[in-house]
Parts: C-alpha cells; sequence; structure tokens
C-alpha cells in the first residue's frame, strides 16, 4: 500500500509548521472535525504517544516540530508500515505539505484498503489541507469536494466510525 497526498500553501513553512505541531491539542485547527472522527492522542504529539482516529489506531514515532510527524499503525489493525506529515519550505512565503503512506496490507485490510479506507482516508486528507490553507492564509478559492463514493462509504460506515476512539486492546 502506498499513498501520497500533498498542496502547496502559500504561506511560510513556520506558520503552516506550528498548525501541524498543534494536531490532536485542543488548539488543533487542521483535523477536520466534526465532519471525521476526532483525532486523539494520549500524549499529544510525543514520540511514544499512541492513540488514532476512529477504529484507526496508531503512535507517534518521530516529531520534529514545525517539519514532520511521522506515526507507525498499531498492531492487529491490517496495516503494518506508517502514516507522515512533511513540512518542505518552497521560498520565503509558501510550502508543501505531504502526507504519506506506505507499508503492507494484510487479512480484510487488503479489500478493505482499495475499496473503502483508501477514499475516506484521501477524503479526509484533503478536508485537513483546506483547514491548513484557510488557517494559514485566510482564504480558500477551491475547496475538497466528496466524491459520490465517498458520501456513500460516510453513510454506510457513519456509525461505526464516529466518536472517540475507544483504548487498544492489544
Amino acid at each position: 500500500m502506498q499513498n501520497f497526498q500533498q498542496r502547496t500553501i502559500d504561506a511560510p513553512a513556520a506558520e503552516v509548521g506550528a498548525l501541524m505541531d498543534r494536531l490532536g491539542s485542543p488548539q488543533d485547527l487542521i483535523w477536520p472535525t466534526p465532519a471525521w472522527s476526532p483525532l486523539h492522542l494520549d500524549a499529544g504529539l510525543a514520540v511514544g504517544s499512541s492513540g488514532g482516529h476512529g477504529r484507526i489506531r496508531y503512535s507517534v514515532v518521530a516529531h520534529e516540530p514545525g517539519r514532520r510527524l511521522r506515526f507507525t499503525f498499531a498492531p492487529g489493525l491490517g496495516m503494518t508500515g506508517y502514516h507522515e506529515f512533511l513540512i518542505t519550505p518552497e521560498g520565503p512565503a509558501r510550502c508543501r505539505i505531504s502526507h504519506t503512506a506506505a507499508g503492507s496490507l494484510e487479512g480484510k485490510m487488503l479489500l478493505m484498503w482499495p475499496l473503502v479506507i483508501r477514499w475516506l482516508h484521501e477524503a479526509l486528507l484533503q478536508d485537513a489541507f483546506d483547514n491548513i490553507q484557510r488557517a494559514a492564509t485566510n482564504h480558500l478559492p477551491h475547496p475538497a469536494r466528496w466524491s459520490t463514493w465517498v458520501r456513500l462509504l460516510r453513510l454506510v460506515f457513519a456509525r461505526r466510525t464516529r466518536g472517540p476512539v475507544e483504548p487498544s486492546t492489544t
């Protein structure tokens, strides 16, 4: 499994990095709640902190403030690997934020990723990128739009994926 999403933001990397460094905190302006399950981390962005959103569980394994944030998927999820946010300066007033998810799939995730999770994941990230762009520039000329497939999946899975993250039993 390999998935890559990115967006160029007309704002300094330090400003976008400061927004990313609030991810999962009460001051988080990025994570697209209430449209998506909230992101919870038991110790914030500290290495070793665990949590996730909905049924997707992971732990913080690297945090370079203002620049990079990497999580590894929790055992038993059916996904072995990581997902990572990276902010790359592209001049004094412009940067790129990217998100990479990479790893291997097993069990039911062999079907769930390509049919369900991938599409929801990409829609969530585009909503998060919209929030970053809006917070950093006070301007969002072309908000992301959910596809018909994403809207259908959200209707089908809404009851299963909403609400706080439950502590992992594994």
